[in-house]
């Protein structure tokens, strides 16, 4: 059942949007990723959010469909380039990510009107574009609704970054209901499943770099406030989709955002990030509620290792068992405990 109908003008196009702000450094390289494969099914739009640097010279020295607005924010400068094509379907590719070749093949395979979002894993490459870590996330294939269960028990679901997620043209239509935000990774990947099918690849058809101006995977913890503010952003968008169920047919309950695993381990690290020790009471009820959820047996078993470790650590080692798990590549206890004994 899909929450809405399906607008297009028909065809089965896809149309990547390239949002840019002060990425003078790798916009080009996005770009190229994208022209090299082009074909009449698919089209480039790329949109300079009040770059402040040289991105729009660079931009403009590509050639490309482009455009120039005042700054605005991701949100807003992606809703403007979905204004420039009526293509079926929309990637969202960030300015310091890349396409892989053959990736829009491969995307464009799997597309048709019963699909709402499809999805790939990203590679993580360096500021110089060095590979740093294998494909991530790690995704089964497959074609269904069966995302739907995650997101009412748990609010999320195992998602690609931005770049790595090619949304149906109706379900980017929620994000002009979004006031709390201004990126688009947010909603509309978590209300996909209710509005058609969620295609999975297994493959990586992109690469995601990781440098200083973005937060992901940098093997630090995240300040307070920047852990609050990504609590916030959680409980706005689950009112959010609360909303857009209870205006649909649909009759599921969702769960409360402060009854998740999300909530409650973010809250968690927000204590350890303040220079405060977890109250039992809320060590206890995380590790409940991940046993409650629908995780594989090896995780619980190493993410409640985690928690009651750094429940119990001096707070300047349970900051560093807590940077860990923010770190990239792959995650060991042994590297764990290596951790937190570093002098």
């Amino acid at each position: 059942m899909h929450l809405s109908p399906m607008k297009t003008d028909g065809t089965m196009k896809l149309a990547v949007v390239i949002t840019c702000w002060n990425y003078e450094l790798f916009v080009a390289n996005a770009i190229r990723s994208v022209v090299t494969q082009l074909r009449d099914d698919c089209e480039l739009v790329v949109v300079d959010d009040g770059s402040t640097d040289a991105s729009w010279a660079v931009i403009n020295a590509e050639g490309v469909n482009a455009f120039r607005i005042e700054n605005s924010g991701q949100r807003s400068a992606c809703l403007f380039g979905l204004t420039q094509t009526s293509a079926a379907f929309v990637l969202f590719l960030d300015a310091d990510d890349e396409l892989l070749p053959g990736s829009i093949e491969a995307i464009m395979a799997h597309l048709d009107r019963g699909v709402a979002k499809l999805q790939f894993p990203l590679i993580r490459i360096n500021q110089d574009g060095d590979v740093i870590s294998g494909p991530t996330p790690k995704l089964k294939a497959f074609r269904d609704r069966r995302l739907i269960d995650s997101v009412l028990c748990t609010g999320v679901y195992m998602s690609p970054p931005t770049s790595g997620n090619v949304f149906r043209r109706d379900l980017c239509d929620l994000l002009t209901e979004v006031n709390y935000e201004n990126s688009v990774d947010g909603v509309i990947l978590f209300a996909a499943p209710f509005f058609g099918d969620v295609v999975s690849l297994a493959e990586p058809l992109g690469r995601y770099r990781v440098h200083g101006r973005n937060d992901s995977g940098l093997g630090r913890l995240p300040d307070s406030k920047l852990l609050r503010k990504e609590i916030d952003r959680f409980v706005d968008r689950m009112d959010h989709l609360h909303r857009i169920l209870d205006r649909s047919e649909f009759r599921r309950e969702l769960v409360q955002a402060n009854k998740t695993f999300f909530y409650l381990e973010r809250s968690f690290f927000v204590a350890i990030s303040e220079g405060r020790r977890a109250s039992l009471n809320a060590v206890l009820e995380l590790i409940k509620v991940l046993w409650q959820g629908p995780y594989p047996l090896k995780f619980k078993t190493e993410i409640s290792f985690f928690v009651l470790l750094t429940a119990m650590l001096p707070n300047a080692r349970a900051r560093r068992s807590v940077a860990y798990r923010f770190d990239i590549g792959k995650r060991t206890i042994g590297g764990l405990l290596r951790a937190v004994m570093t002098t």
